[in-house]
């Protein structure tokens, strides 16, 4: 669960995002829009197979890492896979159940889920889901940064979507 903020102190950054794919699985592009004291940051990216998912995820994980330490942050996305899995504790009970979710099929995404609860560690984050595709400025903005990225030429590859990995390294066994 990330850190609530206390209702006397405002959120001292504010991070919109918006990940996605051409096709899923298929290239896919992420987009962050940061606003921090009145200024302004955009950061973007992709890679040449991945989903909509990890696109979504990483978004929200490259704008964290940007961040100074300890910041106070206010995270808007359209990913009800993101938000509600953080918000609503379902990551933390994924991590603490080895990775299997309450059905006890494996979870997925697992390199991205632990970049993001090591990021929550390390800031107050609150997430806020925003409707998609509503009109929203800036989460208009990231979707439009995602699309650019996901049809760049020469992507990197998703390792840890293309490249299976090691069930040890995911805390798995």
């Amino acid at each position: 669960m990330p850190k609530t903020l206390p209702s006397t102190q405002e959120p001292q950054i504010t991070i919109y995002t918006d990940g996605g794919c051409i096709n899923n699985p298929g290239p896919g592009g992420y987009g962050a829009v940061i606003i921090n004291d009145g200024k302004r940051k955009e950061l973007s990216g992709g890679f040449r197979l991945t989903t909509n998912n990890r696109m979504e995820l990483t978004a929200a994980i490259v704008a964290l890492q940007s961040l100074p330490a300890h910041s106070r942050v206010a995270l808007y996305s359209d990913s009800r896979y993101l938000v509600d899995a953080v918000e609503k504790g379902w990551v933390r009970a994924w991590q603490a159940n080895k990775w299997r979710k309450a059905d006890k099929t494996r979870a997925l995404n697992v390199d991205l889920w632990q970049q993001i609860l090591s990021l929550c560690s390390q800031h107050e984050v609150r997430f806020t889901w925003v409707e998609g595709h509503a009109g929203h400025p800036e989460n208009e903005r990231c979707d439009r940064l995602a699309v650019e990225s996901s049809h760049r030429k020469n992507l990197p590859v998703d390792t840890g979507y293309e490249v299976v990995p090691d069930a040890r390294q995911l805390g798995l066994l």
